[in-house]
């Protein structure tokens, strides 16, 4: 069985030979790693087998890219939603959000012609290779996008749309839906042109530990619709969606799947999501990807991890529609050594 196969059966909820496997390592984790024992040259997707292989879409505002201050230690830039942000350059963390192009409705207004579909979007050489690499390897393969709350927060500041979102919600579901809608353009000029997605992914971060960002009437109302949108194009086509959200996203389950949503990654444990409780409420409508603690990687005592996984997968793998994933990504302080032992868990408990 391949990789496609056993990932595309995963999410429509069949048991196959094994669970499939994928995961996020930080940059700086896998440089660890290297040092710690993994093959130079060789990155983490490949040592371990993870069956996932995808092309980010470019839904920015194509504002240039600026900087403004760099040093050996950050970099101070304003990127292509015209955001001034300051990156570390030796450690992975949020960039910090210093200012802003799009303070206004009137400044959107003036600017949002910048969103619409061009070809330059899209990296055809690259597209094309990574499909065509996928398919002589046998791996899944999906088309990713970072459209929504999460992108328009970046736009134009997080405090200013949730203030909008209650002072001018037209406003904010123009966003939403002009943001969705060129990520749907993007995904039907590379469907129409022969890159036979196996699935699309949405990337949105929706919650905080143990809330959401916003209700689920929030949801419904301004963000539903432009996520519906994307989800439409691919399953008016057969394909499945995915969704990607960080924190607390329990509440939102039962507006996933009326917006189209077929599985739900990555289920952070110290937000507060139950994955073996949201299998038992909802495993009949969605599959799931994630729910296994890194804290418990990375804890010098390695019956934790041992706990985490034989008390989660047997019980989420049940009828199908489990894969396996960290429970966001891997962190720096996880080595070499204790993630092999997660990939040997794994294959231990994910079997059928």
């Amino acid at each position: 069985m391949t990789s496609q196969e056993r990932v595309l059966l995963a999410i429509q909820r069949v048991e196959t030979d094994r669970i499939p496997i994928h995961d996020a390592p930080w940059g700086t984790t896998e440089q660890r790693w290297h040092r710690e024992g993994m093959p130079e040259g060789r990155s983490a997707a490949a040592h371990f087998g993870f069956e996932f292989r995808g092309y980010w879409c470019d839904n920015s505002m194509q504002f240039p890219r600026q900087v403004i201050e760099e040093t050996d230690e950050y970099v101070i830039a304003t990127d292509a939603n015209g955001a001034t942000m300051k990156n570390w350059k030796r450690r992975t963390t949020t960039p910090e959000l210093v200012d802003f192009t799009i303070k206004t409705r009137a400044l959107w207004d003036e600017h949002k012609h910048r969103r619409a579909y061009n070809d330059s979007r899209i990296h055809w050489e690259a597209v094309r290779a990574g499909f065509e690499d996928a398919r002589r390897n046998g791996l899944f393969f999906h088309c990713s996008f970072g459209p929504g709350f999460t992108q328009i927060c970046d736009m134009v500041g997080p405090e200013r749309v949730l203030i909008a979102m209650v002072e001018d919600p037209e406003w904010v579901k123009e966003m939403f839906l002009t943001d969705a809608q060129v990520c749907a353009d993007m995904a039907e000029e590379m469907m129409g042109r022969g890159i036979d997605f196996d699935a699309g992914w949405i990337f949105d971060d929706l919650g905080y530990k143990h809330k959401g960002f916003f209700s689920p009437a929030f949801y419904r109302e301004l963000l539903m619709p432009a996520h519906k949108l994307i989800c439409d194009c691919f399953k008016s086509r057969g394909k499945p969606m995915i969704l990607h959200s960080c924190g607390y996203v329990t509440e939102f389950m039962p507006l996933f799947i009326e917006a189209g949503y077929d599985c739900i990654q990555p289920l952070e444990v110290k937000a507060g999501n139950d994955l073996v409780a949201l299998k038992k409420e909802y495993g009949d409508r969605l599959a799931f990807m994630g729910g296994i603690d890194v804290r418990a990687m990375a804890d010098p005592d390695p019956s934790a991890i041992e706990r985490e996984i034989a008390s989660k997968i047997p019980a989420a793998k049940q009828g199908g529609g489990y894969i396996y994933h960290s429970d966001h990504s891997v962190p720096d302080n996880v080595s070499f050594e204790q993630y092999t032992g997660v990939m040997d868990l794994v294959a231990e408990y994910g079997g059928f």
